[in-house]
């Protein structure tokens, strides 16, 4: 496999501007991190967190780099030298705003690793600890911050979009776990936007385990992507908890977990907060948690859960999306 600096001499690429790159890059794309990764360096179980997060980072800026080789192959075929040129140099500045977005996701896991500690990630469970979701209202009480009644409607709005979620009488099993299908569509002017299929699963004691989701991104009808679909036993993906049954402030938890898909972590920020949108309302008994992830390091969300409702409230960048209707069976 020829090296990145015979690429650089048959590519045609500027190489004044390759060993700019290269400078930039620095000694992080080499073998050390896959050495530091090692158990010699204290990785494995000792730190398996950490050591998650650097193998992260690593495959991040592998990835990055592919990315700008792809596009100076690219550039290369352009016959006009100084659009050649323009593009080069657009291929690099793209790869240094990549370089930046994997150190902060670096620092996000970290920051997470600081929160959750460093065991494994390995959520242990057994199948027979879930309920039926046909049972959950009747036979089997609902969690009261997050009722996965089959038949419950809740309506957002916020943003300029609508958002409806139901709990559907659909049951997927997933690791022997039967999961009520819950379907999400968002629509903006009418239209929906994203359709998404999500995997919940309650167990005995009333938490609310999630199992994955099928999403999909809709432009004129037609579906774009599925990125961000998931589901636990595929690919190294496990469950995380969405909601437990008896919230308390301070707890940091994994809602999902495929690693560079899907890693949403919420903290419980109070249990004791009032809310009021167009629905509903909480006086002093509301739950409220706060929504990260590391792979949007700037992105959080605050979620406002009533007892007896559910989700009433999340607010994102300053954005209010508001319960505005409910129907129950």
């Amino acid at each position: 496999m020829p090296t990145n600096a015979a690429r650089a001499r048959t590519s045609g690429a500027n190489p004044v501007l390759f060993l700019a790159v290269i400078m930039l890059l620095g000694p992080a794309w080499g073998v050390p991190d896959a050495v530091a990764h090692g158990r010699g360096k204290g990785g494995g179980h000792a730190d398996a967190c950490s050591g998650t997060a650097r193998a992260a980072a690593t495959a991040c800026r592998h990835g990055a780099l592919d990315d700008y080789w792809i596009a100076v192959g690219n550039c290369d075929n352009t016959a006009d030298r100084d659009e050649r040129r323009s593009c080069v140099v657009e291929a690099a500045g793209a790869l240094g705003e990549a370089q930046d977005e994997c150190r902060d996701q670096l620092d996000a896991r970290r920051d997470a690793c600081d929160l959750l500690g460093e065991a494994p990630y390995d959520p242990a469970f057994d199948p027979a600890d879930f309920v039926d979701p046909a049972d959950i209202g009747g036979a089997v009480a609902a969690n009261p911050y997050m009722p996965l009644v089959p038949g419950t409607v809740w309506t957002y709005e916020g943003g300029g979009e609508t958002n409806t979620v139901e709990v559907t009488d659909e049951v997927k099993e997933i690791l022997g776990v039967p999961c009520a299908v819950v379907h999400d569509v968002v629509f903006a002017d009418g239209e929906a936007t994203e359709d998404t299929r999500d995997f919940l699963a309650q167990d005995g004691a009333g938490n609310v385990w999630y199992f994955g989701e099928a999403s999909q991104e809709l432009e004129d009808g037609e579906v774009v992507s599925v990125e961000g679909s998931w589901r636990a036993g595929v690919d190294d993906a496990f469950p995380g908890v969405l909601m437990f049954a008896a919230p308390e402030v301070g707890r940091v938890y994994r809602q999902e977990y495929r690693l560079g898909d899907a890693e949403d972590l919420a903290e419980v920020t109070a249990t004791t907060d009032s809310e009021t949108v167009p629905a509903a309302a909480c006086d002093g008994d509301c739950v409220v948690t706060r929504e990260f992830t590391p792979l949007e390091p700037d992105v959080t969300a605050d979620k406002y859960y009533a007892p007896g409702v559910g989700l009433i409230l999340e607010v994102e960048d300053g954005v209010r999306n508001e319960l505005v209707s409910v129907t129950t069976p």
